[in-house]
């Protein structure tokens, strides 16, 4: 799910604007609202991550 987000540009847009609905499209499947936030943060984390990991490799 992260390479899908960090690799589509529009995605990527829609993740930022609304994260939830954005992991729900992208999973297909509706989920309690509780659930779905706690996968977004999780790629949130994930994406903020790996940015800052490139940070500190240049």
């Amino acid at each position: 799910m992260v390479e899908k987000v960090k690799n589509d540009q529009a995605l990527q847009d829609s993740f930022k604007k609304d994260p939830i609905a954005a992991v729900e499209k992208l999973l297909g499947v509706d989920l309690p609202e509780e659930q779905i936030k706690q996968i977004a943060d999780g790629v949130k984390a994930k994406i903020s991550l790996d940015k800052l990991g490139g940070f500190f490799k240049k």
